[in-house]
């Protein structure tokens, strides 16, 4: 009888075990479906309907790149061939191989700038140029061009365009040509003048 009992609860415990195990995995096996696999790697994400992408940026204009470069060293070249002298102060254009010298304002009928005037009147300055193999020679640069008064913005020289481009101060109603006598300043700008054809009896030599 005691035999009896004994098989009767080890085969209970036996039962109980199995059941155990079968729900255990049950449960493992819903978790796994449950959990969405992953995949090693860089994974996309997937655009939108309608999302476009953004163009790539234009290149730039080569030939608006061309015409800034030009243009700034155009301004460069300009401002190196422009040379500014105090009243008697002189200098040495190595380029031009001539020497420059700011003399004097002989004349300031400049209308004051805090005054209106009918006419814009004119100053003029005298300045000594000396090449290397020339003499020295006096040339008068006015601020304005005018042939019935004898003024002229532009000279030659050694075969440069000298052209008087600015005079500073400008005079006012308290300062004028005695007050600011030999606090002038001048802007001068040299340009290669064109060749012209040496002409001998009427025929042009070559």
């Amino acid at each position: 009888m005691l035999h009896r009992i004994v098989l009767a609860t080890f085969g209970m415990l036996t039962l109980a075990t199995c059941q155990n195990q079968q729900t255990t995995k049950s449960t493992s096996e819903k978790t796994e479906t449950a959990t969405p696999k992953t995949t090693t790697g860089t994974v996309s994400t997937p655009t939108k309907t309608g999302e476009q992408e953004m163009a790539p940026g234009m290149p730039p204009d080569k030939e608006a790149i061309e015409q800034a470069k030009r243009e700034a060293a155009a301004m460069e070249a300009q401002k190196k061939a422009t040379v500014y002298l105090a009243e008697g102060e002189n200098t040495f254009l190595k380029e031009q191989q001539m020497n420059v010298t700011f003399k004097q304002i002989t004349e300031d009928s400049r209308c004051p700038k805090d005054v209106n005037c009918i006419w814009e009147g004119a100053a003029t300055a005298e300045v000594e140029f000396m090449g290397t193999y020339t003499r020295p020679q006096t040339l008068r640069l006015s601020t304005m061009n005018d042939a019935n008064k004898g003024l002229a913005k532009t000279q030659n020289f050694n075969g440069y365009n000298v052209t008087l481009v600015s005079l500073t101060p400008e005079t006012t109603s308290d300062k004028g040509y005695k007050q600011l006598k030999g606090k002038y300043k001048i802007g001068l700008k040299f340009e290669k003048a064109a060749a012209t054809p040496a002409t001998k009896g009427g025929t042009t030599t070559k």
